[in-house]
């Protein structure tokens, strides 16, 4: 009964529009044909390339932050990494606006880097830092030290002491977080569609200019199809990664300060690529919404509460941030009550909880422009003519929060030990009675963080969300991307004022929920 809920919310959000749009695609041409072309070969050549590059480059570099933060118990450690997970948050649309003001044609740092490789590159390490950072870095912070320090006192040097006695204990942790940045790079679309231009494009990006641009439902579905499958493999091996790294916990997170030169100089790197890597971008949104042509000042923030004949906005841009909380918080509720029943059912072993997370896992993964454009076409007659209910848009968001719900609460439900729900069930209580006595007292910590993830993923959905917004009703990314569309300083200024107050706003979340997740959800994102 438990596994009806979210099986429902997967079949009418998900696979009934993903189903409907490709079912009218391939019932418009040749697959065969178009997989053939040598434009879509390279697109798929250069959509498995980057996100390789992305991987590797995300993993070298985030390895050590992952450390520090694991390991050393620093002045204001839980705003550090609030401000790493943030531009995960961040709608890629706004990352790759912060990447222009670095290093666009009026770039902060005068060098002209955008419709380039490097530029995708940078901004792909910039978003998916994060995910390396809370995976790898939970594992790390678990490992029994004492493990290492033997090492060393039998005469081994730190760097092989690292090699043979952590290096093995993390490797499943570290397979898992590169899985899981090669899927989001693999279906990369706001990044690549600004900062690579014409010259580039990924099978997410392709699938959008098929559908909006060229009308080519048939060449989309096909390409949709290809990206799920692919999608499907990703997902299926990162679950057995996930599976494999839980033994590797083995003690409590056990932060100290830093000791000597030689660990102190480790910090200050690792400080340094913070900066240069993730505050510098996020601090130049911050910029760009004060500095205008006679200097710096509040233009464009009151800009915002106002809207005329030759704004981009149909309302005023304060107006998004509402309707963006508005919609957060029914999408949280959605996300939470789904992903808990979906929690409960996978904590019980049985032959179709393999199968059924996979399913749970599927929308994360799959082109938000084929489930946007799906809610189009499936949601917009009777008996299922949604496209003017208010839970539309949340529904959209859910989908992407409900994964990170799951992860978040199904570690500690599969922990508790099942002698407490027997005894509990022997001493009469049914088994809801069970699950509120047992249960809920237990998960109540990871769920409230769950929530606040799932709150902050939703404010800053993007891809599905642009498709199915009211005219009247845009959220705060698509207000940014249809003000970053329209040329003008005026426009651009509220741009970085909005995407300013969606990173205070998804940092103070992330800040808040990291005091409420508990120690042994560490590497869970």
């Amino acid at each position: 009964m438990l596994a009806f809920v979210p099986l429902s919310f997967l079949a009418l959000f998900f696979a009934y529009p993903v189903a409907s749009l490709l079912g009218i695609g391939f019932g418009e041409g040749s697959p065969g044909k178009l997989l053939a072309s040598p434009g879509v070969r390279h697109v798929l050549w250069f959509t498995v390339w980057q996100a390789v590059a992305s991987t590797v480059l995300t993993v070298l570099i985030a390895l050590p932050g992952a450390a520090m933060l694991a390991r050393y118990r620093l002045p204001g450690r839980a705003l550090l990494k609030a401000l790493v997970i943030v531009p995960f948050v961040l709608p890629t649309v706004v990352v790759g606006a912060a990447f222009l003001a670095l290093i666009g044609p009026d770039g902060l740092l005068g060098v002209e880097l955008d419709r380039t490789v490097w530029a995708i590159l940078a901004a792909h390490v910039f978003f998916n830092y994060a995910v390396v950072v809370r995976l790898v870095g939970g594992v790390w912070a678990q490992l029994d030290r004492r493990q290492e320090e033997a090492a060393r006192v039998l005469g081994a040097s730190r760097l092989a002491a690292f090699r043979r006695v952590t290096l093995p204990a993390l490797r499943p942790a570290i397979a898992a977080a590169a899985s899981v940045v090669f899927l989001f790079t693999f279906t990369s679309f706001g990044i690549v569609q600004i900062l690579g231009g014409p010259e580039y494009a990924t099978l997410e990006v392709e699938i959008y200019r098929r559908t909006v641009y060229q009308l080519d439902l048939s060449g989309a579905a096909v390409l949709s199809l290809v990206q799920f499958a692919a999608v499907a493999v990703l997902l299926a091996v990162d679950g057995l990664l996930t599976g494999r790294r839980r033994a590797a916990r083995l003690a409590e997170p056990t932060p100290r300060p830093p000791r000597g030169w030689g660990e102190w100089t480790f910090v200050g790197i690792n400080l340094v690529v913070l900066v240069g890597l993730l505050l510098i971008p996020l601090a130049v949104l911050v910029e760009r919404s004060f500095a205008t042509a006679d200097g710096y000042g509040l233009t464009y923030w009151r800009a915002l509460g106002h809207a005329d004949a030759s704004s981009a906005l149909p309302v005023p841009a304060w107006e998004t941030v509402l309707t963006s909380l508005r919609y957060a918080v029914a999408a949280t509720v959605i996300a939470v009550v789904v992903g808990v029943c979906a929690a409960v059912v996978l904590a019980r072993p049985g032959r179709l909880t393999g199968p059924f997370g996979l399913l749970l896992m599927l929308p994360l993964g799959t082109s938000a422009v084929t489930v946007g454009f799906g809610f189009l076409i499936a949601l917009d007659e009777p008996p299922l003519d949604l496209r003017d209910s208010a839970l539309l848009v949340p529904c959209a968001q859910a989908l992407v929060a409900v994964p990170f719900v799951v992860r978040a609460v199904l570690p500690v439900l599969r922990a508790i030990d099942d002698r407490l729900r027997e005894a509990a069930a022997v001493l009469g209580a049914p088994p809801l009675q069970v699950w509120w006595r047992v249960d809920a007292p237990l998960i109540w910590r990871p769920l409230a963080a769950a929530a606040g993830f799932a709150f902050a993923i939703s404010l800053g959905e993007f891809g599905a969300t642009v498709f199915i917004a009211r005219g009247d009703s845009p959220t705060i990314p698509v207000a940014i991307s249809q003000l970053l569309g329209r040329p003008g300083a005026i426009n651009s200024g509220q741009a970085m004022a909005l995407a300013t107050i969606l990173m205070v706003v998804c940092a103070a979340t992330l800040i808040t929920l990291d005091r409420l997740r508990p120690s042994n959800a560490g590497g869970e994102l």
